[in-house]
């Protein structure tokens, strides 16, 4: 009986000691010993309005009942007025107040009219959250005749939250404060393959970002992109992928996005995008290999050579 515990015994601590070095990748710098309770949070949204994209399901609803939960008015963005009321009724149970924004964020002059309605409902939006999302697995060569690919990620996870951005920015600059958060991906520094159309939309909201801080610093405006891990999500169910690699959950999310509403830092990243944003400056050769190593396993790469999976 002894001898036959300890492969068990063994396969816990194996599985115990991959998931404590999974979460201490994917921790922010500086989080280390740190907790962000309710108190600071409470005391960074007192008065503030905050208004969060995709809040219906996955990250942006946790983050919803996070502010809730501390006391926060939150406006609600995403399609589905169903679900949006689920969570805003959620918020509310927690002692929060919420409102509830139908809107495609796909369709531009419908985020003019949400800045507007937001604006007229609150008075002022004091923290924005970027957070609704598009993700397309597929190789650059399986998109050779899908250039919408890129344009659908494009529209949403860029194109939405600059328009959003423009629109409520006169009004912070008016205020002389505020808050702008996007949900960026990890993906923006490891550059994964098979992910391009969704890491180059990230990937140009990140520029965007820094580009609008150094404009607007003397307003007291800050800009926070969040390097965000793999979430396990509705976005990323369809991939099969994903079920057996590690993934945080959305209230975990959530606690970067509270983090970063509590202390507005610039960046909060996970500490394995620093080590391979580090790696491809001085020898972006190996990451190179790295990269095509993984894709090249892949069964993207055998159809593109024609090989059976």
């Amino acid at each position: 009986m002894r001898m036959a515990s300890r492969p068990n015994a063994l396969q816990r601590l194996v599985v115990d000691s991959a998931g404590l070095a999974n979460r201490l990748a994917m921790r922010p710098l500086g989080t280390a010993g740190r907790s962000y309770g309710a108190w600071p949070l409470d005391r960074a949204l007192a008065g503030r309005v905050t208004l969060v994209t995709g809040a219906s399901s996955g990250i942006g609803e946790a983050t919803a009942h996070a502010l809730g939960q501390a006391g926060g008015t939150v406006a609600l963005v995403a399609r589905s007025q169903g679900k949006l009321e689920e969570v805003a009724a959620a918020v509310a149970a927690a002692g929060g107040t919420a409102t509830v924004h139908p809107v495609d964020l796909t369709d531009l002059e419908a985020i003019d009219a949400l800045c507007a309605d937001a604006l007229a409902r609150h008075g002022h939006v004091d923290i924005l959250i970027n957070n609704a999302g598009r993700s397309i697995r597929r190789s650059v060569a399986g998109s050779t005749d899908r250039f919408h690919d890129y344009e659908r990620t494009m529209q949403l996870n860029y194109f939405a939250a600059v328009r959003l951005t423009l629109g409520l920015l006169p009004a912070m600059q008016e205020r002389r404060h505020g808050h702008i958060v996007n949900v960026s991906t990890l993906g923006v520094l490891t550059r994964v393959p098979r992910f391009s159309a969704y890491v180059a939309s990230k990937a140009a909201l990140d520029a965007f970002g820094d580009s609008l801080q150094a404009e607007v610093l003397g307003d007291d405006i800050r800009v926070t992109t969040i390097h965000m891990p793999l979430v396990r999500t509705p976005m990323i169910a369809p991939t099969g992928a994903y079920r057996g690699v590690p993934a945080i959950s959305p209230g975990a999310a959530a606690g970067f996005l509270t983090r970063a509403i509590v202390e507005r830092p610039r960046r909060l990243t996970p500490p394995v995008g620093q080590a391979m944003n580090v790696a491809d400056v001085f020898v972006p050769g190996v990451t190179d290999w790295i990269r095509h190593r993984g894709f090249a396993a892949s069964q993207d790469s055998r159809a593109a050579r024609g090989e059976s999976s």
